[in-house]
């Protein structure tokens, strides 16, 4: 019978080989073995019936096709008026046609490989194309009114919050289109990623209009932020859906290409979103009221450089406009940084935009003590440091247990080597005494691995709240450690820890197999590679965890009155 604690090395290995696999798929685009399953009915029962038709949304709205409006456009100027709006957190594009936000800069966060430049969220180039768009479509298949491909007037105003100024606002006025005109105002607040969007439907016409609003978002393939699987677990990038019936779906770009986009349709709350690395916008509305939720692609034109762009959107009716009556509607446009305590208070599962993984019921607690320690400490790395002491004393009593088993191994280590050695050519004999000398000293192999298993967990959720959290980027800690969000500049961090995991090794009895005994030395050091490439704040983790078990390892060894050598 082949040697227990082998079984449980190779075990381990081919985990991590399978870890490695699903973050590579994810890295590829395909969708992660750990992905909760999108769901499959196109709305859970009891949910609010479909708002638009069955073939979604008018062709013009996703690319400007010649169907209703088209004329309407064709017929304004093709060049339309830009302005730039700027508050102490972001500079924003506004676009004419439409109305539609083309630029979003976030001044208080800096690119992670250039930081004197701030990072772009949202922009129209040809390199990168992300855009936050509305309109109106009439419930009649035909009726043509103003949408994203309307050009608009700008109103004149101020276009930059002056100091003790709260907010300003943008207005944008459509002519009218169908005997109907659209008014779109901005208001952007201070401090405050959240800009409220408010639209006027002006019914200038006869007859009364029943009108829906849709609220999207658009963008290319283009991944952003943690792309490469060298640098740790990849996250989501894409669009996501919540509603109370679905929860938080998100959907992977492949599974759109492939026409696979699985997600509830229809629902009478919930939002959409775009999420992305640290970053995220969304369609906020959390009135209760029918909404359609729609994710599919808009085919390339002149106005995406000849991009496929991807396409979430929400779809809502408005009420019955009569002749000469305004129907208003408020809504919020996200556009920012993950800030779990600040997207919680926005929208119901906002804050679900900040990827954990498979493991968030862990990981949310987690990161509120890890925010809590920040608030005491001042320093996201310190805050690290004294997240691990207090996990390793929560599991002090459980490591106890796996380190006094791994110790007393280690005891009895010279006679275990002898009787291998005796009965080498006796696999069957050699087996049962290894189980006999196991039994009278009282030695469990399990002992020093069961209690690593149930901790693990713990470990994996704590590794994806660093990983997601964006309050790391740019963060410092000490001396050359400038941003815990990107490698260390001088790969001292991944050394100490390369050498701490060794140090472990040497610490641990050494496996009776000698091809065992060799791949605990070899897997460290293979597993060391990654650590040069991993954020600063994942190495300084991975550290302070290595340092507090040696010296509980320590500790334990000399309780027992073991040498600290081989």
């Amino acid at each position: 019978m082949p040697d227990i604690r082998r079984n449980i090395l190779w075990g381990v290995f081919l985990v991590s080989l399978f870890l490695l696999w699903d973050a590579w798929n994810k890295h590829n685009g395909q969708t992660s073995f750990f992905d909760p399953p999108a769901a499959r009915a196109p709305a859970a029962a009891g949910s609010a019936p479909q708002t638009v038709a069955a073939n979604g949304l008018p062709a013009s709205v996703a690319a400007g096709a010649a169907v209703p409006g088209a004329a309407a456009s064709a017929a304004a100027p093709l060049v339309s008026e830009k302005v730039t709006i700027t508050t102490d957190v972001v500079k924003a594009t506004l676009d004419g046609k439409g109305g539609e936000l083309v630029r979003l800069e976030l001044l208080k966060y800096a690119e992670s490989e250039d930081t004197k430049r701030n990072v772009v969220l949202m922009d129209r180039q040809p390199q990168s194309v992300y855009l936050a768009q509305t309109g109106l479509i009439d419930a009649q298949a035909g009726v043509a009114l103003p949408n994203h491909t309307t050009v608009m007037t700008l109103v004149p105003g101020e276009r930059e919050l002056k100091d003790g100024a709260k907010e300003l606002q943008v207005r944008f006025e459509s002519p009218e289109i169908g005997g109907v005109q659209l008014i779109k105002t901005y208001t952007f607040r201070r401090g405050d990623y959240a800009v409220a969007v408010k639209h006027e439907l002006r019914n200038a016409g006869a007859a009364p209009v029943q009108a829906k609003l849709y609220l999207q978002l658009a963008r290319d393939g283009t991944v952003l932020g943690n792309t490469n699987v060298m640098a740790g677990p990849v996250s989501f990038t894409g669009p996501a859906v919540y509603s109370e019936q679905g929860k938080f779906e998100k959907v992977e770009f492949a599974a759109i290409d492939k026409g696979k986009a699985e997600y509830h349709k229809g629902s009478d709350s919930g939002w959409v979103a775009m999420v992305q690395h640290y970053f995220a916008s969304a369609w906020l509305f959390n009135d209760k009221g029918a909404r359609e939720f729609k994710i599919d692609t808009i085919p390339p034109n002149e106005a995406t450089f000849g991009k496929s762009l991807y396409r979430v959107a929400m779809v809502l009716p408005l009420p019955s406009a009569a002749p000469g009556a305004t129907v208003a509607h408020q809504a919020t446009l996200f556009a920012g940084p993950q800030e779990e305590k600040k997207l919680e208070a926005l929208a119901p599962g906002l804050d679900l935009v900040k990827d954990y993984g498979f493991l968030t019921m862990l990981s949310k607690p987690l990161f509120w003590l890890l925010d809590k320690l920040h608030g005491l400490i001042g320093n996201w790395g310190w805050a690290i440091v004294a997240l691990v002491v207090l996990l390793k004393i929560a599991f002090y009593w459980l490591n106890a247990s796996a380190y006094r088993s791994m110790a007393k191994m280690k005891a009895i280590n010279p006679k275990v080597m002898e009787m291998r050695e005796r009965l080498k050519d006796k696999p069957q004999q050699m087996q049962q005494e290894m189980m006999r000398i196991y039994r009278e000293e009282k030695v469990n192999p399990f002992g020093g691995c069961l209690p690593i298993f149930v901790q693990m967990p713990f470990f994996i959720a704590l590794y994806w709240v660093l990983l997601s959290t964006v309050e790391m980027r740019n963060a410092p800690w000490i001396g050359w450690i400038t941003d815990l969000s990107t490698k260390d500049p001088f790969f001292i961090l991944p050394l100490l820890m390369t050498l701490s995991t060794l140090f472990q090794t040497w610490l641990n009895p050494t496996p009776p197999d000698p091809v065992q005994a060799k791949m605990m030395w070899i897997m460290p050091l293979i597993f060391s590679v990654f650590f040069f490439f991993f954020p600063a704040g994942l190495v300084l983790y991975w550290l302070t965890n290595n340092v507090l078990g040696i010296a509980q390892q320590w500790f334990i060894n000399k309780q027992l009155g073991l040498n600290t050598g081989k």
